[in-house]
């Protein structure tokens, strides 16, 4: 599990440096997991993730 978050950041890094910009967003992690995982398994992995994020910014605590 820690070599894949390793290959993500590392494919979101790459591409946020080529973009020029000085932070990671969304967009860069989204790119980093089609370029990592492979076809339906990617579009999955983004799908669930964006699930997550929206049912944790609309948490009230």
């Amino acid at each position: 599990m820690y070599d894949m978050f390793d290959r993500l950041a590392f494919e979101a890094s790459k591409l946020n440096n080529y973009i020029g910009h000085m932070t990671l967003s969304s967009r860069e992690i989204q790119g980093a997991v089609r370029l990592v995982l492979p076809g339906e398994l990617g579009k999955h992995a983004i799908v669930e993730g964006v699930k997550v994020v929206n049912n944790y910014t609309s948490y009230d605590a």
